[in-house]
């Protein structure tokens, strides 16, 4: 895995509330993109929304960065393990997962980070953008045979044109997507 660091990772700000959705400013070191936070999983939206508030991710970084993955960031998993180290399962605090159909890994896709817990529930204060990769029809009919599933004809459209990581969806929670500055 490769692990490399930027200098600044985001400062959110809250940008519009619309009857509809949340967006948020992310300002790098890189350059600006805005994301949007889908009403359809609202948990982790008023989540990340709470954390902003408290000034969670001021000055935090992208601690993993890998090509062809994703782009992590917020609260690193060695932190999270030392503060856990000595408390049973049951104490561990995460967000229950919020799965969509309509929130899926193709490119840009915002999710929360998480362990190997059972539930596949998400980490409080850890989030990633979707690099992935191309992706074919292939690719996506043997992913739907291994994990039973049926990818919608929106998720192939964009897997498709797109690329991303479909291999996550139904086990990572999906939560808002960037809108503008991808390409920046």
């Amino acid at each position: 895995m490769k692990r490399s660091y930027i200098i600044v990772l985001f400062f959110l700000i809250p940008l519009s509330i619309s009857a509809q959705s949340y967006q948020l400013l992310f300002e790098t070191s890189y350059g600006n993109f805005k994301v949007v936070l889908y009403d359809f999983t609202p948990k982790h939206r008023d989540l990340v929304l709470t954390a902003i508030k408290e000034d969670v991710y001021q000055g935090a970084f992208f601690n993993r960065i890998i090509e062809n993955f994703v782009v992590q960031g917020g609260e690193h998993d060695d932190e999270i393990a030392k503060r856990e180290v000595n408390l049973p399962l049951v104490k561990r605090k995460r967000l229950l997962p919020e799965f969509d159909l309509r929130a899926f890994h193709k490119l840009g896709a915002l999710g929360a980070g998480r362990d190997e817990n059972i539930d596949k529930a998400s980490f409080l204060n850890q989030i990633y953008f979707v690099v992935g990769k191309p992706v074919t029809m292939e690719d996506l009919q043997k992913l739907q045979n291994q994990k039973g599933i049926k990818f919608t004809d929106e998720q192939i459209q964009a897997y498709l044109t797109q690329g991303g990581l479909p291999r996550l969806d139904g086990d990572y929670t999906v939560f808002g997507e960037v809108i503008e500055g991808f390409d920046d």
